[in-house]
């Protein structure tokens, strides 16, 4: 299965490449011939209206795509790595997202918006990843395979973590660096095994696109020379050539620099695109969907006017590079074919022979080609015009990246960093008169604007060195990232990390901060529970699940032998009155509003139970104890271990605060499954006459289980008593009130759970802890309490 799913993302990623090139291609030279013919005859103006034609046509279609599925938008890492920590986002591993989000992509970067595919990519293979193993689509109902495998959470987990990972080897040719992207920047809960299958799967996904993007190419089938979607070259020296060196011990210190300079560029970036965000979420998003393709279309037109008249207008003619002669070894046959690609992709626009406009060479390639330009472009590139490329690309990247339409943002940014590493190049050659190899220092510059941006550091290391094929770049990168890193943190958060705080979205960081561990898991938990008996009638199971949307529920038994010690003071058992005298005012409400909800089923019968344990309570006296008022309306619990032992309405109010031994968890799924299939048996009867369910049965329905809503009450028997005890979970994870909020944070986030029950040193559970509880923003407000109460 890793294997398959490593094999279609390869080829989700020659299907992108192949249309995007060809969408390109057809565009650039029909614009380009025209371009030549109009700056002989004066008629530029039908020039950029066929590129104006031709590039609002491709965005208004992905612009649509993203209208049927707005999941699509974006470069989905935000989404994948939310979900990858815990959090389903609804829609983000549909196969229409799918479809949306290729074809979307497709059209948006042969558009000529500033964005890139690989971002996309990522999110494609997640959605290859989560689909696959299924064999069954919600989108296409037909599709649906009797598939019993690999039918849980943590399953699809693992499978969304190989199809991350594969996504990035394919975009990249980096299978170490995908498998590495996953780990640091993806999965939060990761084992042994699963780095296996990860690589395993990424490396299918590089031999695959290589294998075909290979043969297609330069028609040579069983040869790899194509590793990923975006291929840096070779970063060589010409053999001959020995005052050649790719970089010395003394460029280290501009690398710093540059990772600072890279930094604090990233850091503006991130700054000013979440502003922008905020404005989109404030004012485009709430109006009409027409708006937002409204939008995309607003910023390609002006990308597209800036990127004409300025390659018209600003672009210097700059003498071609004199060919050196070569000779013609195997070791260097691959660099005269990179060195004969890159001179044929030069713009002559406006410029006489034997010269090339520097500008339009920038602007009217692909990004790649371009990234290619700066990489190993043996002409130079004016000052001012790196300088004027790089501050349009920054803010035109800038502004694009959130609208709707699919988009990445590693192309960018590297292409941007290319220009201003390459800037530093030219300024060292010319000013300081430095024997310095160009192509290194624009390599160094995209790495510092990009670890600036996204704030990655070990996987994108090893992502750069896949992608450039020369290990020896591994130590000048890893110290520019680290520089850039650390610079930008100091300002602000990642770009990814900001849209998933701007999203709402309760992540979950690697580890807690120091001080939160004056905190306790009694001072985050919540008291007030919601619960099941071991035998529970069919009415107080249809009421919780439909006055509630809690995911998990415990079960639990009124402890009774405990009796005289809990009115002892023990310390333990007084801890847990204090914990849960909060809680009892709202049991009474919350079953108040369950008979109030029940009153509105099909059912006569239920409405009769429900109006026969709900007497009207008369208005209590002014001035009376609000918590005696709640515990003398007699409202009845839910059924206790045995329906005939009920509790009493002659109870006390001592009795009333009984501990709840706790037996286990149930989900909210199974008990819905259990309703739904009739597994239940009479009060008259023995529990073993219930019929007992598979698991296969139980999982059968997954991902997509059945709703309370969506079943038929007047089929229940509200008496009717349902045994949950076989389909618990009677041993889940736990942790003492006492536990230090670090230690429940690292257990939490490391074991991938989603309820963690709290749970006294007598078996005793008083209080639950969800992923809201540990959230950075819950922490600091308990913690502020805390403070506040000393």
């Amino acid at each position: 299965m890793v294997f398959a799913i490593g094999v279609s993302i390869g080829l989700v990623g020659l299907l992108v490449d192949f249309f995007v090139r060809l969408f390109t291609k057809i565009k650039f030279s029909l614009v380009g011939k025209s371009v030549e013919e109009c700056s002989v005859k004066g008629c530029l103006a039908l020039s950029l209206l066929q590129l104006l034609a031709f590039n609002m046509a491709f965005i208004f279609i992905a612009s649509v795509l993203v209208l049927i599925e707005p999941v699509a938008a974006g470069s989905g890492i935000p989404e994948i790595k939310s979900y990858l920590n815990g959090v389903k986002i609804p829609g983000i591993v549909r196969l229409r997202t799918f479809l949306c989000k290729v074809f979307g992509v497709l059209f948006t970067v042969a558009g000529g918006l500033f964005v890139g595919k690989e971002g996309p990519m990522i999110h494609s293979g997640a959605i290859v990843g989560a689909g696959l193993p299924q064999f069954q689509s919600i989108t296409f109902k037909k599709i649906r395979f009797d598939f019993p495998y690999f039918r849980s959470d943590r399953d699809k987990r693992d499978f969304v973590s190989a199809g991350a990972a594969a996504g990035v080897a394919a975009a990249f040719g980096a299978p170490i660096g995908g498998t590495l992207f996953s780990l640091e920047e993806g999965s939060s809960f990761w084992n042994q095994a699963l780095t296996w299958k990860v690589l395993f799967c990424s490396m299918s996904a590089t031999f695959t696109l290589n294998f075909f993007r290979s043969g297609i190419n330069y028609n040579k089938w069983g040869s790899f020379q194509l590793p990923g979607l975006l291929n840096f070259g070779e970063f060589k020296c010409l053999e001959g050539d020995k005052s050649c060196h790719l970089w010395t011990v003394v460029d280290l210190a501009f690398f710093v620099l540059m990772g600072v300079v890279g930094g604090l560029l990233g850091a503006l970036f991130n700054c000013v695109n979440k502003r922008l965000a905020k404005y989109r979420m404030k004012h485009v998003h709430p109006k009409a969907k027409f708006v937002r393709v409204l939008e995309s279309l607003l910023v390609t037109m002006v990308t597209t006017v800036v990127i004409f008249t300025v390659s018209m207008t600003l672009g210097e003619c700059r003498d071609l590079p004199t060919p050196t002669p070569i000779p013609t070894t195997n070791n260097t046959t691959t660099l005269v074919d990179q060195y004969a690609n890159i001179n044929s992709t030069i713009r002559q626009f406006f410029c006489p022979n034997n010269t090339y406009n520097d500008m339009a060479t920038l602007f009217f390639n692909p990004q790649e080609v371009a990234i290619h330009q700066l990489f190993h472009q043996d002409g130079t590139f004016s000052p001012v015009t790196l300088s004027v490329f790089f501050l349009l690309y920054f803010l035109l990247a800038c502004w694009t990246y959130g609208v709707s339409v699919p988009s990445g943002l590693f192309v960018p940014s590297l292409l941007c960093g290319a220009a201003f590493g390459r800037l530093v190049a030219n300024l060292l050659k010319i000013n300081l008169g430095m024997h310095i190899y160009s192509g290194t220092f624009a390599l160094i510059g995209a790495a510092a604007f990009l670890g600036g941006v996204v704030r990655m550091t070990i996987s994108l290391t090893v992502i750069l060195i896949e992608s450039t094929n020369e290990i020896t770049y591994g130590l000048p990168i890893m110290i520019t990232l680290m520089v850039a890193k650390w610079t930008g943190d100091f300002f602000n958060k990642g770009i990814y990390d900001i849209h998933i705080l701007l999203k709402g979205v309760p992540l979950l960081e690697w580890e807690t901060e120091v001080e939160m561990d004056r905190l306790t898991a009694s001072d985050i938990m919540e008291p007030n529970l919601t619960y099941v008996y071991p035998h529970t009638r069919i009415q107080s199971l249809v009421s919780i699940l439909r006055t509630t949307v809690y995911h998990a529920f415990p079960v639990v038994t009124e402890n009774r032998h405990n009796e005289r010690e809990f009115m002892k003071g023990n310390i333990l058992v007084s801890n847990n009155i204090r914990f849960k005298k909060a809680s009892v005012l709202t049991r009474a409400g919350e079953q108040r509003r369950r008979c109030q909800s029940m009153k509105s089923y099909p059912s006569s019968e239920l409405r009769n139970v429900c109006d026969e344990q709900l007497p009207v309570a008369e208005p209590a006296e002014e001035g009376q104890d609000m918590l005696q008022q709640m515990l003398e309306r007699r409202h009845v619990p839910y059924p206790n271990l045995y329906p005939d032992q009920s509790p009493s309405e002659d109870w006390t109010m001592e009795e009333r605060f009984r501990p709840l031994t706790f037996h286990g968890l149930i989900l909210r799924s199974q008990l819905v499954n259990l309703l739904i299939r009739g597994v239940c048996y009479a009060e008259n009867q023995s529990s073993a006459t219930q019929p007992r369910l598979s698991y296969a049965e139980m999982t059968e329905d997954y991902p997509r289980f059945p709703d309370i809503h969506d079943l038929d009450l007047a089929l229940l028997n509200p008496r009717m008593i349902v045994d949950v005890t076989p389909y618990m979970n009677p041993c889940p994870y736990t942790v003492s009130p006492n536990t230090h909020v670090s230690q429940v944070f690292n257990l939490f986030r490391t074991m991938g759970l989603r309820h963690l029950p709290v749970v006294n040193a007598v078996g005793e559970i008083v209080g639950i802890i969800t992923r809201h509880n540990l959230t950075h923003e819950f922490l600091l407000a308990k913690l502020r309490q805390h403070y506040v109460t000393i």
